[in-house]
This record gives C-alpha cells, structure tokens and sequence, in this order.
C-alpha cells in the first residue's frame, strides 16, 4: 500500500486560500511560507507539485489564489 501523500495544484491552491482566509498566512508572503502548515516528509512533493506549475517558492503567496471578487458595500 502507497502511503506517500500526492499533491496536486487545485488542492494546494484551496488549502491556500482557506489559511489566507484564517489570517494564517498573508497575501504577500512568499509561497515556502506555506511550509509550517505542511508535514516535513511531504514538503518534497508539495514543492514538486509547486515547480511543475510554474510557481516558486519566493512567489507570493497571492500567485496561487484564484481571482478573489469583493462585493460592492
């Protein structure tokens, strides 16, 4: 049995987006932020999953969040 956890990009995104909107992590902050929030023996895939999307790990946190649309008060 495979225990290896695989990262995909959609869910790294999604994870993304759920600590931003916790005020875990900032906007701003580069992407190896990220890695307190991520198991030491999965940092590997999650940062290969990271570089075979195009993104690295001194991109900004706000690279890998969808469009964000804000309402009209």
């Amino acid at each position: 049995m495979d225990t290896t956890v695989r990262y995909h990009i959609d869910v790294i995104k999604e994870e993304t987006s759920q600590l931003v909107k916790k005020g875990l992590v900032n906007r701003q902050q580069p992407i190896y932020t990220l890695c307190q929030y991520i198991p030491a023996r999965d940092w590997a895939y999650f940062e290969l999953e990271l570089e075979k999307n195009e993104f690295l790990l001194r991109d900004r946190i706000i690279d890998l969040l969808d469009r964000e649309y804000w309402e009209d008060d």
